[in-house]
Protein backbone atom coordinates (compact mmCIF):
# COMPACT_ATOMS: atom_id res chain seq x y z
CA UNK A 1 0.00 0.00 0.00
CA UNK A 2 1.76 3.38 -0.93
CA UNK A 3 2.07 6.05 1.07
CA UNK A 4 1.14 9.26 0.68
CA UNK A 5 3.12 12.46 2.51
CA UNK A 6 2.75 16.20 1.64
CA UNK A 7 4.85 19.15 2.76
CA UNK A 8 4.09 21.29 5.46
CA UNK A 9 3.62 24.45 3.06
CA UNK A 10 0.49 22.42 1.82
CA UNK A 11 -0.90 21.91 5.56
CA UNK A 12 -1.24 25.46 6.01
CA UNK A 13 -4.26 25.41 3.75
CA UNK A 14 -5.15 21.95 5.50
CA UNK A 15 -4.10 21.53 8.43
CA UNK A 16 -4.95 18.31 9.13
CA UNK A 17 -3.07 16.44 6.74
CA UNK A 18 -1.38 13.56 7.63
CA UNK A 19 0.82 10.91 6.20
CA UNK A 20 -1.58 8.71 4.67
CA UNK A 21 -1.47 4.82 3.56
CA UNK A 22 -3.81 4.69 0.20
CA UNK A 23 -5.14 1.81 -1.92
CA UNK A 24 -5.29 3.42 -5.29
CA UNK A 25 -3.53 1.90 -7.83
CA UNK A 26 -3.39 4.83 -10.08
CA UNK A 27 -2.15 8.22 -9.31
CA UNK A 28 -5.41 9.83 -10.24
CA UNK A 29 -7.18 6.81 -8.04
CA UNK A 30 -5.03 8.08 -4.95
CA UNK A 31 -5.43 11.95 -5.19
CA UNK A 32 -9.60 10.62 -5.33
CA UNK A 33 -8.84 9.03 -1.87
CA UNK A 34 -7.08 11.83 -0.32
CA UNK A 35 -10.33 14.26 -1.02
CA UNK A 36 -12.13 11.81 0.48
CA UNK A 37 -9.84 12.18 3.45
CA UNK A 38 -9.28 15.71 3.14
CA UNK A 39 -12.07 17.66 1.21
CA UNK A 40 -10.67 20.07 -1.47
CA UNK A 41 -6.74 18.85 -1.58
CA UNK A 42 -7.97 17.63 -5.17
CA UNK A 43 -8.85 20.89 -6.73
CA UNK A 44 -5.71 22.32 -4.78
CA UNK A 45 -3.31 20.19 -6.86
CA UNK A 46 -5.19 19.24 -10.25
CA UNK A 47 -7.12 22.10 -12.34
CA UNK A 48 -10.52 21.24 -13.95
CA UNK A 49 -9.03 19.11 -16.68
CA UNK A 50 -7.35 16.82 -13.61
CA UNK A 51 -4.13 17.97 -14.86
CA UNK A 52 -1.36 18.76 -12.47
CA UNK A 53 -1.13 22.54 -11.42
CA UNK A 54 1.72 24.08 -12.37
CA UNK A 55 2.99 24.89 -8.67
CA UNK A 56 2.05 21.30 -7.38
CA UNK A 57 5.47 18.60 -7.95
CA UNK A 58 4.63 14.99 -7.35
CA UNK A 59 7.47 12.49 -6.89
CA UNK A 60 7.33 9.01 -6.47
CA UNK A 61 10.33 7.23 -4.86
CA UNK A 62 12.28 9.98 -5.35
CA UNK A 63 11.40 10.67 -8.76
CA UNK A 64 9.07 13.43 -10.23
CA UNK A 65 6.87 12.31 -12.54
CA UNK A 66 6.73 12.98 -16.23
CA UNK A 67 3.04 12.58 -16.98
CA UNK A 68 1.56 15.66 -15.59
CA UNK A 69 -1.71 15.24 -17.68
CA UNK A 70 -3.05 11.48 -17.02
CA UNK A 71 -0.87 10.87 -14.14
CA UNK A 72 -0.12 7.66 -15.59
CA UNK A 73 3.32 7.04 -14.04
CA UNK A 74 3.89 3.99 -12.46
CA UNK A 75 4.03 2.95 -8.43
CA UNK A 76 4.48 -0.02 -6.46
CA UNK A 77 2.47 -1.07 -3.15
CA UNK A 78 5.62 -0.01 -1.17
CA UNK A 79 5.75 3.60 -2.93
CA UNK A 80 6.37 6.40 -1.07
CA UNK A 81 4.06 9.67 -2.94
CA UNK A 82 5.23 13.05 -2.12
CA UNK A 83 2.85 15.71 -3.10
CA UNK A 84 4.78 19.25 -2.91
CA UNK A 85 3.83 22.89 -3.76
CA UNK A 86 6.38 24.97 -5.19
CA UNK A 87 7.35 27.80 -3.00
CA UNK A 88 8.73 31.22 -4.09
CA UNK A 89 10.22 34.47 -2.98
CA UNK A 90 13.14 36.29 -2.17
Amino acid sequence: MPTVKFTYALKRFFPGLQQTAAQGDTLAAVLEEMESSYPGVRSYVLDEQGKLRQHVNIFIDGTMIKDRTTLSDPFSENSEIYIMQALSGG
